[in-house]
């Protein structure tokens, strides 16, 4: 993923297109050190792929707590939206 490529919309609502975008980068990265890491039998470069797997998976999970958080906000808002809506009626 090239920095040229990725355009943010400004038009998410429950979920961002960026961070999907880079959930599926960090889990691709993860995928290869793992097949790299399984061919390697070197003890210092296997080490050092296991720190980048634990890395990259860290920030694999950052990202989606973070895609989680931001459609757990939404359904809020469309829960207070509907709410006055209803009351509007």
């Amino acid at each position: 993923m090239s920095e040229s490529t990725v355009k943010c919309a400004h038009a998410c609502r429950n979920t961002c297109a960026m961070l999907a975008e880079a959930l599926r980068e960090e889990s691709e990265r993860v995928s290869f050190y793992e097949r790299l890491q399984q061919e390697c039998n070197y003890p210092d470069v296997h080490d050092m792929l296991l720190q980048l797997i634990e890395s990259r998976s860290k920030s694999v999970l950052m990202i989606n707590q973070k895609l989680n958080e931001l459609s757990a906000r939404a359904a809020i808002m469309d829960g207070v939206i509907s709410s006055y809506e209803r009351a509007e009626a």
